[in-house]
């Protein structure tokens, strides 16, 4: 088993191309500066806030084994603000996201959401990776 790190950053980021349509999903953990694990996969066909959920949930995945201290940025105001409880879920096919992310956030002694906008280098390098695998899915 990994050693657990006090506190831990995720930045997610996903991309569909057509809403819905092909879509993957980024997450980069950093501990301070430093980059310590990423992720990026292909998740299919999903609309754009459904991939962004799904990076969500897998940053949340991941995390649980490295760390119970959670810092979670995402450029997705919408997705941030209702996890916080600031906005509700409206969108049924948003609400069982909405809940599995809140159902894994109780692995963590602390967790935090905010959104950051897309110009933020963290961001931008997990924009960069969507990108990347959206790009190798579409010459397939």
């Amino acid at each position: 088993m990994k050693p657990i790190i006090n506190m831990l950053s995720a930045y997610t980021d996903a991309g569909a191309r057509g809403n819905p349509g092909p879509a993957a999903i980024a997450v980069l953990f950093f501990e301070g500066t430093k980059l310590i694990k990423q992720h990026g996969e292909f998740i299919g066909t999903a609309t754009n806030n459904q991939a962004e959920y799904t990076a969500v949930i897998k940053a949340l995945e991941l995390g649980r084994s490295m760390t119970k201290e959670l810092e979670l940025f995402t450029d997705s105001e919408l997705i941030a603000r209702q996890l916080k409880g600031t906005y509700k879920v409206k969108d049924a096919k948003l609400k069982p996201l909405h809940e599995q992310a809140k159902a894994l956030e109780k692995e963590f002694a602390k967790i935090s959401y905010s959104s950051v906008m897309r110009t933020n280098l963290r961001i931008w390098l997990a924009d960069k990776l969507v990108n990347k695998i959206l790009d190798a899915q579409t010459r397939v």
